[in-house]
């Protein structure tokens, strides 16, 4: 976000910087405007000689140490001539301290390390009005400063009649009754984030477990989706274990427990743009690949608990390359949109790859029957990101 510039009167600079201010005569006029304040101009150039004068001016000419001089004999005698160097007017001067530095860098390889380049993503949607280019930087930047707002911590402590399984047994259902009903991925995150943020703040019998789910994609899907399901829907989808009552119950009492704030930083916010990120080989398969990570993270209540919406989402990004070899793993491109280091994400990624690597023999198979599907490029059927997982197990 930008911030108040602040305007310096001139005289306070100087007073600032130590310099003190010649006085004067009153002949303003003949002073140079913003080039050396304090300093009179007796006779005002004319109108393009500084052009001339720049023109024909003479490199300056500096003067090596005496070390370096040359001597050359002249009538017998030694004579001392000075080197001279010159660049564009401007003195070359190399000091003691920079030829250390520069030293330095090279012993350390600073100066021989490649650097990516960083790809502009938005170059190609500077016509594009809902791409709101010259926002987009302020957006995620807020958005960024905003989740840890909405981020939940450990709250099953605080839960005496559910646990971390009932959770996931929930969220994976909820997963299958968002892609029975064919809603917007916006509307599957958020009410998972609705879920985890009633469940910190209130206290939920088992037995409301489901309600609570329920009452939480239907104020998603009133809040993202054109066309939202009925009540009835979801109380058929339910098999009937809740009527339309108490369902309506549970939705005034989520809103009034999350003070009516529905407008959160989900992962979903970050993954497409993080995908965007991937250039230059974002294709569909790895679009899919990265949702199938991110869904299988937020089914987890450890990979929530432990690490925010962003995370999440470039971790998913990060593991998605791994799983599909996308050389190199991470860009200076991902690094600059996402503000995270390969080293700061290794962590998330290698809890979503072992995820992955246990999604076909868990008991809870939304997201892997979903992603298995010709539809979903059968992306969960790839073999795990086996370097991820050996780095892994070398570490414990």
């Amino acid at each position: 976000m930008a911030t108040k510039a602040t305007l310096v009167v001139p005289h306070q600079q100087l007073q600032r910087e130590g310099i003190k201010q010649k006085i004067v005569p009153l002949e303003g006029r003949n002073r140079k405007v913003l080039k050396d304040i304090g300093n009179l101009v007796k006779d005002r150039a004319p109108e393009g000689k500084n052009q001339v004068e720049k023109k024909n001016k003479k490199p300056i000419i500096v003067e090596e140490n005496v070390a370096s001089k040359k001597v050359e004999q002249k009538n017998g005698d030694e004579i001392v001539k000075p080197v001279r160097r010159f660049k564009e007017g401007i003195p070359i001067k190399k000091t003691f301290t920079s030829t250390l530095s520069a030293r330095s860098k090279a012993a350390c390889g600073i100066n021989n390390k490649p650097k990516g380049e960083i790809v502009n993503i938005d170059a190609k949607d500077g016509d594009n009005e809902l791409a709101v280019v010259e926002y987009i930087d302020e957006l995620y930047n807020y958005y960024k400063q905003s989740e840890d707002e909405t981020k939940v911590n450990d709250y099953m402590g605080l839960q005496p009649d559910i646990n971390a399984k009932m959770r996931s047994i929930l969220i994976d259902w909820l997963i299958e009754v968002h892609h029975k009903f064919e809603l917007m991925p916006e509307t599957l995150y958020l009410t998972i984030n609705i879920v985890d943020r009633f469940l910190s703040m209130k206290v939920v019998p088992r037995r409301e477990l489901q309600l609570v789910g329920i009452s939480s994609m239907l104020l998603a899907s009133k809040y993202e989706e054109i066309w939202a399901p009925e009540v009835n829907d979801f109380v058929c989808i339910s098999d009937n274990a809740y009527v339309k009552e108490q369902i309506l119950v549970m939705e005034k009492a989520i809103l009034v427990k999350l003070g009516w704030y529905l407008t959160v930083p989900t992962p979903y916010v970050f993954l497409v743009r993080y995908i965007k990120a991937s250039v230059p080989n974002v294709d569909e398969e790895l679009e899919n690949m990265v949702f199938f990570f991110a869904e299988l993270g937020v089914m987890h209540y450890s990979a929530v608990i432990a690490h925010c919406a962003s995370t999440i989402a470039a971790s998913a990004v990060y593991a998605a390359r791994c799983t599909l070899k996308r050389s190199p793993a991470w860009t200076e491109t991902l690094e600059h949109n996402t503000g995270y280091s390969e080293n700061q994400l290794i962590d998330c990624a290698k809890l979503l790859v072992g995820f992955h690597s246990g999604a076909a023999e868990s008991k809870l198979k939304a997201v892997f029957k979903k992603y298995s599907s010709i539809k979903s490029g059968a992306v969960a059927l790839y073999s795990p990101a086996k370097e991820l997982l050996a780095e892994s197990s070398s570490d414990q």
